[in-house]
């Protein structure tokens, strides 16, 4: 089974993500993992990445498709993936449509996580993550045992700064411009089924489960 699980930040994505390859014994493929990856192992790519990322520019979408391409390579994607973080605009989709073509892999099912404005500003303004190992917590949701202190690994608990109430507004407009051609873009390909992914976290598991059957 090979999904693509799209959605505005603080959808809830990434943790979907893990536990939905989980309960189908699939590799769980995230943009994000795979870009700290490559630089925190100072392979070329990651190199490559680093130099963007420390002047404050995007990596471009030529360099993550090359991870993409790698990535895609593994032995443990054989039995398939749930794919988080990426495309997020149509030059991404292209580009990944062209990554899968070389992989002779087929999309089986696209899955938008669909959420509320409110609610993803609530999650995402009370997040807090680790500044050791990136795991993250919340304030109201999933408070860590001890007060700015990670329940992990004892690292420091911080906000990001993309994570301020007015910062996720903004965060929020840009994307729906952009989602908008891409959720019409795998509508066109029957592929796409919209959740509302507002609910609780394992009633929105369960449905995504049985969309895979």
């Amino acid at each position: 089974m090979h999904i693509i699980l799209l959605g505005p930040p603080g959808a809830g994505k990434g943790t979907q993500a893990k536990a939905l390859a989980e309960e189908l014994g699939v590799a769980h493929v995230s943009t994000g993992d795979i870009l700290r990856q490559n630089v925190k192992d100072s392979t070329v790519l990651g190199k490559e990445a680093k130099d963007f990322m420390e002047r404050g520019l995007l990596v471009p979408d030529e360099l993550m498709a090359k991870m993409l391409k790698e990535r895609f390579s593994q032995s443990d994607v054989r039995k398939g993936f749930i794919l988080d973080g990426y495309p997020r605009n149509i030059a991404q989709a292209k580009t990944l449509e062209e990554v899968f073509s070389l992989k002779e892999i087929s999309v089986d099912l696209v899955v938008y996580l669909d959420s509320s404005d409110g609610v993803i500003i609530q999650r995402l303004s009370g997040r807090l993550v680790c500044s050791k190992c990136g795991a993250n917590f919340h304030i109201k949701n999933m408070p860590p045992k001890k007060e700015g202190v990670c329940d992990k690994c004892g690292g420091t608990l911080y906000q990001r700064s993309d994570d301020k109430v007015e910062t996720i507004k903004k965060r929020l407009e840009v994307y729906k411009k952009e989602a908008a051609d891409l959720i019409n873009y795998y509508q066109a390909q029957n592929k796409l089924h919209r959740l509302d992914a507002d609910g609780e976290a394992k009633a929105v598991l369960g449905q995504m489960v049985a969309l895979t059957k």
